[in-house]
């Protein structure tokens, strides 16, 4: 149960972080799978793109899928958080000046690389 309701906290964070910088939703989803839930590379980009498949990923979720390399429960999960998320990011980069929206953003980037380079 726990573990359903982290994949569904990453579509929220996933969402709300497209909301507020317009980021695809792998640059989130793909490391906290990878760092948080212990998927290999290829299960956390099939995954991933099952979350955004409509219509980001079909041709990319489909050939994930036909090797097993997706999870079709989380990816549900992830993108129903990614629904709701995407709005309250939306609204909050709406508040936010544009330097500090910038310097959040840029922070981030730089917090992943790093997260991403050091290995899970």
């Amino acid at each position: 149960m726990i573990e359903w309701m982290g994949f569904f906290a990453v579509g929220i964070v996933a969402g709300i972080l497209s909301g507020l910088f317009g980021i695809g939703g792998g640059l989130i989803i793909i490391p906290a799978l990878i760092l948080f839930f212990g998927m290999e590379q290829h299960l956390a980009q099939g995954t991933s793109l099952g979350a955004l498949l409509l219509p980001v990923g079909l041709l990319g979720f489909l050939e994930y899928y036909r090797h097993g390399n997706v999870n079709l429960p989380a990816a549900f999960l992830i993108a129903i958080g990614l629904f709701i998320g995407a709005y309250f990011g939306a609204y909050v980069a709406n508040i936010l000046p544009t330097r500090i929206l910038a310097r959040i953003f840029a922070v981030l980037l730089f917090a992943v690389a790093v997260r991403l380079f050091a290995g899970p």
